[in-house]
């Protein structure tokens, strides 16, 4: 597995995304899952 270090303004900002329980691994695979989609909407829509 990648470890990642991170500074402490990204760390807080990681902790006012992440609801109750949820895991760092679970927040970035969510962040990562929306980026993706909204760039393959994008790229099917032609961009701008």
């Amino acid at each position: 597995m990648t470890t990642v270090d991170l500074n402490e303004e990204t760390i807080e900002r990681l902790d006012a995304l992440r609801e109750a329980d949820e895991s760092y691994d679970d927040l970035v695979t969510e962040l990562l899952n929306i980026y993706e989609a909204s760039e393959l909407t994008l790229f099917k829509s032609g961009g701008e």
